[in-house]
């Protein structure tokens, strides 16, 4: 929502609506994503201490998403999570425990798809340029794009629901095997339903912070580059959700901006901020991996061996 709401678009109120609808249609659509989580990382089947395992994952990310959100840095929950039951795991019965192979190629998926963000970004933009450029209305035609971009921007959002919800679903899941709810990584109906209805209420109370980082700390936003970057960052999102594989929309949608911004106008992108972002994205995966590590030490030396 941030590029529609820095072009005005959208007021903040309508646009974080928005969104938390449409993150909870797109939370509904597919389950891709959350298969790979619940057994790419791990097996939840063998897992020693599954349930302090998958807790302490959760306590390590959600401790770095609050940290980050109250600094308004857009972090990847996705690298959060993926880090921290990854630190658990290795906690719990070592480097053993991770299944290479599925957690190498999720590993190249949160690589390659900012990059990919990036590139799509400029090349996008530079066509729109290319058509654009005789226009001698830039007013009219930006008014045009502002109201075009409310659509854009409903699809980015759909989209963004279609990888981050299906996360939270793929840790539910491996909670329900360590403890014995459930013998199958299929995706439960109720599972589904509550991480779509959890991902529109977070999005609805604390997508602020982010939105005025993303859309304003970049670079200036203009109805046609939000048009573009919503178009980019939206397209490679639902098509890393199709072949099920998880992906930072942080990563994206910042990498397509970063794209387009650069497009535009290289001077005109905020490079500072964007190294900010790089630097705690960089960081994320190993300290999550540590706090997790840690927080399972904590919890086996209260609970002991159990799950």
């Amino acid at each position: 929502m941030a590029t529609s709401v820095s072009t005005k678009a959208l007021t903040p109120r309508r646009a974080i609506m928005l969104a938390a609808v449409m993150s909870f249609v797109g939370a509904m659509t597919v389950t891709g994503v959350a298969k790979t989580i619940s057994k790419d990382i791990v097996d939840p089947f063998t897992l020693q201490n599954g349930s302090l395992v998958i807790l302490a994952a959760l306590i390590a990310a959600i401790a770095w998403n609050l940290i980050t959100w109250y600094y308004g840095i857009p972090s990847s929950s996705s690298h959060a999570i993926i880090g921290a039951v990854a630190g658990a795991a290795i906690a719990a019965s070592g480097f053993g425990a991770l299944h290479y192979s599925g957690f190498l190629k999720i590993i190249q998926a949160l690589i390659i798809s900012p990059i990919l963000a990036f590139a799509v970004g400029f090349i996008f933009y530079a066509i729109i340029k290319a058509i654009f450029k005789n226009n001698q209305n830039l007013t009219k035609t930006n008014n045009r794009f502002r109201k075009v971009q409310i659509v854009t921007a409903a699809f980015q959002a759909y989209s963004h629901g279609t990888n981050d919800a299906q996360k939270a679903m793929g840790i539910i899941t491996m909670a329900l095997i360590a403890n014995g709810y459930t013998n199958s990584t299929d995706i439960a109906t109720w599972v589904q339903v509550s991480c779509a209805v959890a991902m529109g209420l977070g999005t609805a109370v604390g997508g602020w912070k982010i939105i005025k980082t993303v859309g304003g700390k970049i670079m200036k936003i203009r109805p046609v580059n939000g048009v573009a970057a919503d178009l980019t960052g939206a397209s490679v999102i639902l098509g890393a959700s199709f072949i099920g594989l998880p992906v930072s929309t942080t990563h994206v949608i910042t990498s397509s901006i970063l794209g387009v911004g650069s497009s535009h106008r290289l001077r005109g992108v905020k490079w500072g901020t964007a190294k900010t972002m790089v630097i705690t994205w960089f960081i994320t995966l190993p300290i999550s991996a540590s706090i997790a590590a840690i927080s399972y030490f904590v919890l086996h030396m209260i609970f002991g061996d159990i799950g």
